[in-house]
């Protein structure tokens, strides 16, 4: 049963409300600072932590918890006698539940012009202490890191006679061992970014990504697949877009979707389109305007165009959406910075695959604030290849002529764009191109010579 109750949080939505229906249960509440203030306020009951400690708090917060009283109480097995003995004789009162959430780290340093020691203040000590140690006693300790379970906690307690159950101190356990692993991964990628930066892999890595959605299905109907986001990432990029209007996405979708848009970022001249068909650009073109565009991108191999993934890389205009949604046309997802209002009707409901279509909106590709950062990472069964990622930009001084004839200087412009092209093209890769516009892609064979012959006919 719990009887006791220790809540420290920084956000503090929804605790005033979780407090006061565990104090309704008969739990005594002990709090520290800004928290044991708030639910004093709102007339919960409350015990301040120095109340429990019988010390301070010291050094501007920065030992409150880490105390023999809070992890005694945490961490004594109820199931051994010595244990329960120690706290009686030392005078430790168990704790049986334990609400935290942890300092705002990554709010903190998600601000570019954060300050060193402003973003140190903010990595918190005492809290993943109790998180750890109360989850270790999950046999005996309810430890809550997430506001979404305490409806849940709750409405458990009061059919359970005062107490959770087992398997939901389990499930709650392996929860903030998580919520501690990915805090902690955050802290150190700042820090080794910020004293190492010349450290591109370092011995033990430690990469955190939060789920944002669930998948339809992962690569195939049979497998279950899911998105997560890495933390602080402010590229515009497919896993920071807001879908608008369309269906669940699947594991493939994600796939083309970002393939097309990494692409369509090559191209920051002019008005530009990249149609992907099973990870591979069928069409890529520049064009007068977002409309122009897409049609000669269309143009470049139509057949293969038909239910692929659209990129564009500025708004799409109401006469880019009557020509996506022209004769012969279908579209899984397209994806844009911007829809004009009166884009979004002729999108979604001139075709009848409209009402399905996924709509996509990032943030603006004109000025990515050398934001394009990171790793490239492959994952092999038991283990991760990790790279750089290719974001070489070819110059015309990087060039090497092997023919006895010199390329014009326009031809060099044609060459630089359908190298950009032929990087996100699978090998053997083959890209012609002819006035900025894609005429023929050859992709994914074993023969170069067969990928020739695939992009020439």
């Amino acid at each position: 049963m719990i009887r006791r109750a220790l809540i420290s949080v920084s956000d503090k939505r929804g605790i005033a409300d979780f407090a006061r229906g565990l104090s309704s249960l008969g739990v005594e509440i002990v709090s520290t600072g800004g928290t044991a203030k708030l639910l004093s306020d709102v007339g919960v009951p409350v015990r301040s932590i120095s109340e429990l400690t019988g010390f301070p708090e010291v050094l501007d917060g920065r030992v409150k918890t880490l105390h023999p009283n809070v992890h005694g109480g945490l961490l004594a097995r109820r199931d051994l006698l010595e244990h329960m003995a120690t706290l009686e004789r030392h005078g430790i009162a168990p704790i049986d539940l334990l609400c935290v959430n942890l300092y705002p780290f990554a709010q903190t340093i998600a601000d570019p012009n954060v300050a060193l020691a402003e973003a140190i203040e903010n990595i918190d000590i005492g809290g993943p202490a109790m998180v750890r140690s109360a989850a270790k006693n999950h046999e005996s300790v309810t430890v809550l890191v997430d506001a979404s379970d305490y409806e849940r906690v709750l409405a458990e307690m009061r059919e359970n006679a005062g107490s959770t159950t087992l398997e939901t101190r389990r499930r709650l356990a392996a929860k903030a061992y998580a919520h501690t692993a990915y805090y902690d991964s955050m802290i150190a990628a700042y820090l080794r970014k910020t004293f190492c930066p010349d450290e591109l892999f370092p011995v033990e890595l430690t990469l955190g990504y939060r789920r944002v959605q669930m998948c339809r299905y992962g690569e195939n109907p049979h497998q279950l697949a899911a998105v997560y986001r890495e933390p602080h990432n402010v590229e515009p990029c497919v896993a920071n877009a807001v879908q608008l209007h369309g269906k669940e996405l699947s594991f493939n979708n994600f796939l083309d979707a970002n393939a097309a848009l990494e692409t369509v970022k090559e191209f920051p001249e002019g008005p530009a389109a990249v149609i992907i068909k099973h990870g591979n650009p069928c069409g890529v073109a520049i064009g007068e305007d977002v409309a122009a565009a897409f049609e000669r991108a269309r143009e470049g191999d139509p057949v293969s165009a038909f239910g692929g993934i659209l990129a564009v890389n500025q708004e799409i205009t109401v006469e880019a959406a009557r020509a996506i949604t022209g004769k012969n046309c279908f579209f899984e997802a397209v994806i844009a910075p911007g829809f004009a209002k009166e884009a979004l009707p002729v999108l979604t409901e001139s075709k009848r695959w409209g009402a399905d279509l996924r709509l996509l909106q990032t943030a603006p590709l004109t000025n990515q604030n050398g934001a394009r950062e990171g790793y490239d990472t492959k994952k092999i069964v038991g283990g991760l290849l990790v790279q750089q990622r290719d974001l070489r930009v070819q110059t015309p001084d990087g060039l090497t002529v092997v023919t006895q004839r010199e390329p014009t200087a326009e031809e060099v412009q044609e060459l630089l764009f359908a190298w950009r092209v032929v990087r996100h093209v699978k090998s053997n890769a083959i890209a012609l191109t002819r006035g900025r516009q894609v005429v023929g892609i050859g992709a994914g064979q074993m023969n170069r010579v067969q990928s020739v012959r695939l992009a020439v006919g």
